[in-house]
């Protein structure tokens, strides 16, 4: 069993009742400004919460902060905001086939109200508990719809179309994972059983085959440690095509947030393999030989962050960006969000931080000395974010955690400066996960039961 928390004393020194009272304001703010029949809120811009993206696939962050704002301060206000507005307006979600979020949307909502009950947080009748665990059971089945075959196995296809395989996806697959350990099935034509957990394994392993890279000579890009956003497939044979990139500069650079995905996403999994019966799995691949696999992009993944990213854990938003050059010796020095050349990405960061405690934790009793330099990793990263220039204080701005970047390519992000880059604005995405960072950090400290997305299973 490896939900076990271990805990650096020194972080005791965060002040996280200062960020959760500023948690609490920016939720409360958000819940009584934001107009969520217009979408949802994305990123903000002049410090407002603004509706701007692709899918709705940010809803569930909204709503899930509230529970774990919860969850961290037990005051109740928060628990019925997310309680409500999971009951009332995330319905759409549970059966939409048209994106690979599920796992952000859904186990951010009715995954953590149906775990606060599992943990005897919150008191429910049977009959809520029930409703919880079929909205994940729906959940996960619809995302495992969207399945591409490939030769060695297939993927969960992002919302571009069956040939985009997105390194997102890794995190999200805890959706399919939780629905298969709620006992359902998803059936196909002619009441064909499909096998949710073997999907999930089958994409996971799709993922650290293509999105990451291991410096064996793939192509002239091949970095021990970098990830593509996107991997791009021939939808009539199934095979490789080449890398992409939606949000990065380039398929043959590092998009850094995509980069903390793959690090977040293969921490939570490794951490929770004792938890997956082998035996629902074993026509794919036995647990020994799946271990080494994840445990190899996961080494690979954060050595890579921590060589490309600044000596305060904050990174550039791409690794490969044109102008970082003009940074100087950029990496010896604390990022500088502030800068007119390239912006930083805190989203980033919030979401890496989470994934290298997780592994710093998984790696305790086989490799000590790689697990405290991951845990102090996420630590040093979490006393950057949370506090300022990081930690939003102004009570006017909606926004958490500051100098989030969405889409650079695209231009979505605002600037206070023509003469400068994006900066001081923050993400939804962002601010949940510094949130259940947070969360992580403080149930350790207090002793409580490891946080997790698969304590909403009884065991």
């Amino acid at each position: 069993m490896r939900l076990e928390p271990k805990v650096d004393k020194s972080i005791e020194s965060l002040n996280l009742d200062q960020f959760w009272k500023f948690s609490g304001q920016k939720i409360l703010q958000i819940e009584q400004a934001f107009d969520t029949s217009m979408g949802a809120p994305v990123f903000t811009e002049k410090g407002k919460y603004v509706t701007r993206g692709w899918t709705e696939w940010t809803q569930g962050f909204q709503f899930g902060s509230a529970l774990l704002q919860f969850d961290a301060t037990g005051e109740k206000e928060f628990l019925k905001l997310g309680r409500e507005n999971t009951l009332h307006k995330m319905a759409p979600h549970l059966t939409h086939t048209g994106v690979h979020d599920h796992g952000f949307n859904n186990v951010s909502t009715y995954g953590n109200l149906l775990r606060l009950i599992v943990e005897g947080k919150i008191e429910a009748s049977l009959w809520e508990k029930e409703f919880y665990r079929l909205a994940i059971k729906v959940s996960g089945a619809i995302q495992a719809l969207r399945w591409t075959s490939i030769p060695d196995g297939g993927f969960i296809y992002s919302f571009n179309g069956p040939h985009s395989l997105f390194v997102d996806t890794i995190r999200t697959c805890r959706a399919v994972i939780l629905s298969h350990l709620l006992g359902h099935v998803l059936q196909g034509e002619n009441d064909k059983k499909i096998n949710l957990l073997q999907r999930a394994i089958h994409h996971l392993l799709s993922t650290v085959r293509y999105s990451i890279f291991y410096g064996e000579g793939r192509d002239q890009y091949d970095l021990l440690g970098r990830t593509a956003h996107e991997i791009i497939f021939n939808t009539n044979d199934g095979k490789y095509r080449c890398p992409n990139s939606q949000q990065g500069y380039t398929g043959f650079s590092t998009w850094t947030r995509g980069l903390a995905w793959a690090i977040c996403g293969l921490g939570e999994t490794l951490e929770i393999l004792d938890l997956l019966p082998e035996a629902d799995y074993a026509d794919v691949i036995s647990k020994e030989k799946l271990t080494q696999i994840l445990e190899k992009a996961a080494l690979a993944t954060v050595e890579f962050y921590l060589d490309h990213t600044p000596i305060d854990g904050i990174p550039y938003w791409d690794t490969g960006a044109p102008n970082l050059y003009r940074l100087g010796d950029y990496l010896n020095l604390p990022a500088d969000p502030f800068n007119a050349f390239e912006p930083v990405d805190s989203s980033a960061a919030s979401i890496a931080a989470q994934g290298f405690l997780r592994i710093g934790n998984w790696l305790s009793t086989s490799n000590p000395e790689k697990s405290q330099k991951y845990l102090n990793a996420g630590y040093q990263i979490a006393k950057v974010l949370f506090q300022e220039p990081y930690l939003s204080t102004d009570p006017q701005h909606q926004g958490l955690i500051l100098h989030s970047i969405y889409h650079r390519p695209n231009g979505w992000d605002y600037s206070p400066e023509k003469e400068k880059v994006p900066y001081g604005e923050s993400s939804m995405w962002g601010d949940y996960h510094a949130r259940e960072l947070a969360l992580l950090i403080q149930r350790n400290i207090q002793g409580e039961k490891y946080y997790s997305f698969i304590n909403s299973i009884e065991r």
